[in-house]
């Protein structure tokens, strides 16, 4: 399934290639922001553009380093993506949006939201990195990354070995290989993992990556989020083994005008697990929050 693929154009900003899908003709303009590692834009919303694309403007990227956004040079920090934001809502001509992001994409989101709360109309935060002071084994997955030749070596590997993005990918679903268009997802993962090797990239994102530090986590947004001047939905699944419920709900308690909602039979990539729960929820959130004078 790739209807809501078709259309794309592909822009310079902050200097470097971005792939812009958009779907819809009228409503109120959404961007779409996935997550890390082997994501893309065509993989975690592959449901959900065409579903949303009936009443709204839908804008979904393949992040810098993902999918059709490559190459690119530098660190692309979370200071970074701040400000990629910024310019890319500016190159699309899109004073005001919704944010939807999973994951890094939902940090990513969180994070500019913070930072321009009059550019952000709503945000969807599905699962989202950044909300924690510090994280399990955190010396020891800093001591990792840090290691040099370390995240190279495991793009290396991923490509080499499309195995093990198959059994890491049956694990990591709720569904296993029952997962609707399992298939094709793993193929675009696969594709992916092939491709952060052919053009040299670490197996994780820079995001991820400045974010540790040895005995507590640099980027953490939990203690600004009580300033977070946006309706927020902040979505969980139940079984997400990457962001605890804890952390959700200490953000939503954080967070003034915001809802929590975790689904059943989901791990961390919802949009997979639960696609039409999550197509519902979004829908009921948006048509609500927008509706508010």
């Amino acid at each position: 399934m790739t209807d809501g693929f078709g259309d794309y154009t592909d822009l310079t900003v902050c200097g470097g290639p971005v792939r812009v899908y958009r779907a819809g003709a009228t409503g109120v303009p959404l961007l779409l922001l996935h997550g890390a590692m082997l994501d893309t834009a065509q993989g975690v919303w592959r449901r959900v553009v065409p579903a949303l694309a009936a009443d709204y403007r839908v804008h979904v990227i393949d992040l810098p380093r993902h999918g059709a956004s490559r190459p690119w040079r530098g660190v692309l920090d979370d200071d970074f993506f701040r400000r990629f934001l910024a310019d890319l809502l500016d190159a699309l001509e899109l004073p005001q949006v919704v944010l939807i992001g999973l994951s890094l994409g939902g940090g990513i989101a969180t994070g500019f939201a913070l930072d321009h709360p009059e550019r952000v109309r709503a945000l969807v935060a599905i699962g989202p990195g950044g909300l924690d002071a510090k994280r399990p084994a955190q010396f020891l997955t800093w001591l990792a990354m840090r290691t040099p030749g370390m995240l190279r070596a495991s793009s290396w590997y991923l490509a080499r070995f499309p195995g093990v993005v198959r059994r890491s990918m049956i694990a990591n679903l709720a569904a296993g290989e029952r997962t609707p268009d399992f298939e094709a997802i793993l193929a675009i993962a696969v594709a992916e993992a092939r491709a952060k090797h052919r053009y040299g990239e670490k197996a994780l994102d820079d995001w991820q990556v400045e974010a540790y530090g040895p005995r507590s986590m640099r980027l953490n947004l939990l203690p600004a989020l009580s300033g977070l001047d946006v309706p927020t939905l902040w979505v969980r699944g139940a079984d997400d083994p990457l962001v605890g419920a804890d952390e959700l709900a200490a953000a939503h308690a954080a967070a003034p005008n915001s809802r929590l909602v975790t689904l059943a039979d989901a791990g961390h990539i919802v949009t997979y697990d639960r696609p039409d729960a999550f197509i519902r929820l979004a829908r009921e959130f948006l048509a609500q929050t927008l509706a508010e004078p």
